[in-house]
């Protein structure tokens, strides 16, 4: 089921492919009603793009069903006057605006902020791009690998031979609609209890940058030079991924008594008093011999045994897992994260995709109605802003949705 949260708000999101949608999609499990915004016959690129051609020819590809379901989509000609009109009644009863455009476009369809804001002053305008709405590289193409590699993100993924590397999913992307659905919570708050609306400019390279933790502070506050450490926490040693006999373990002895704890467990006690590694510095400064060290007593066990072994000792471990692995874990089956719905394609059947990270009052978040077909909803949402059957047809006529 979805949260109540939002309920009563009404989101139109003009996005593509991820950073938008995804936000999008974060607003609409918390309960708003979020009508998407498509250009006729083409839709979200995102219809187009995910593994399975099949659903991608349906204009149902895995990348859009996985971020719009309880949206419901409306196909709208913003170049057409009759679109541009559809779109003003829109704009007049919605609380939020959302879109992922390069900056300008939307400006040069004839609706810059000023204007937007003169429709309806309560509007929360939330423009998500690559750099912004402001700055030298504002105009440039984005996409996640480009915001990955000039966030400095690569520089510090891999090791010292194979760095700079990507990260292995859309993490800016996904970076950016969480920082973009922050933004619109926090200003509709303030609309609810001002009535005044607000201009969201939101960045993907600015969400990258500011999602770095210590790999930035390290560098703006202590002056270090940001390195690949593979898999190494460079905060601490031993931290890191481990070879065990079968498998690889991560375990985070970021504290003494954990590491002393981890050197008992396994029967390493002469570790502890080494001088090499008997402070944090000291395990630091010596981490690739600890690790040997380490190693060769975590050889005589499998990752998963050790892990039971570990578990009640206080010492943070786990074993390294595919992602089907940690899909189908006990953990995530608890939370419920993944749910099905309804496909929308015509082998009908469901679809899995997942929730909300955050429970609410004891309740997982988890959509109920299946992504939509493009334009499923274009007569339905018409009529809500009071166009009768001759005007939609007039409408279809015109090109106009």
């Amino acid at each position: 089921m979805t949260a109540n949260l939002l309920e009563g708000v009404r989101v139109l999101d003009l996005t593509n492919v991820l950073a938008g949608p995804f936000a999008g999609y974060q607003l609409a499990l918390m309960g708003a009603d979020v009508i998407k915004i498509e250009t006729p016959g083409t839709g979200d690129l995102a219809r187009q793009l995910g593994a399975d051609p099949q659903l991608s020819a349906e204009f149902l590809g895995v990348s859009f069903l996985a971020q719009n379901s309880e949206k419901r989509s409306v196909t709208v000609n913003l170049k057409s006057p009759g679109g541009k009109g559809v779109f003003e009644k829109l704009v007049t009863e919605a609380d939020v605006l959302v879109e992922n455009f390069r900056p300008g476009v939307l400006e040069r369809l004839g609706f810059p902020w000023e204007r937007l804001r003169q429709i309806n002053p309560r509007l929360v305008y939330c423009a998500v791009s690559g750099f912004g709405s402001t700055g030298p590289m504002r105009g440039r193409p984005a996409y996640d690998q480009v915001i990955q590699g000039l966030s400095g993100i690569m520089s510090v993924t891999g090791t010292p031979e194979t760095a700079p590397l990507r990260v292995g999913y859309p993490v800016c992307d996904s970076f950016g609609g969480l920082a973009a659905a922050f933004a619109i919570t926090a200003a509709l708050l303030r609309q609810r209890r001002t009535g005044e609306g607000a201009y969201l400019d939101t960045s993907m390279l600015d969400a990258a940058v500011t999602s770095m933790g210590w790999v930035v502070s390290d560098h703006l506050i202590a002056g270090r030079e940001p390195t690949p450490m593979a898999n190494e926490n460079i905060t601490s040693a031993p931290s890191g991924t481990f070879d065990t006999g079968d498998g690889a373990l991560n375990i985070a002895a970021n504290k003494q008594e954990q590491f002393e704890e981890l050197c008992k467990v396994l029967e390493r006690e002469e570790l502890i008093d080494d001088l090499r590694f008997r402070t944090r510095e000291d395990r630091k400064r010596n981490r690739d011999l600890l690790r040997d060290e380490l190693e060769a007593s975590l050889k005589a066990r499998s990752a998963a045994e050790w892990d039971t072994i570990l578990l009640d000792t206080g010492v943070p471990a786990a074993p390294v897992v595919s992602v089907p692995a940690a899909l189908t874990s006990a953990q995530i089956a608890h939370r419920e994260l993944v749910t099905s719905v309804d496909s929308p394609a015509t082998s009908g059947g469901s679809v899995r995709v997942l929730g909300l990270p955050t429970h609410v009052d004891g309740r997982r978040v988890s959509p109920t109605s299946p992504p939509p077909t493009l334009g499923q909803h274009t007569e339905e949402i018409l009529t809500e802003l009071g166009y009768g059957p001759a005007d939609i047809a007039r409408l279809r006529e015109e090109n106009a949705i």
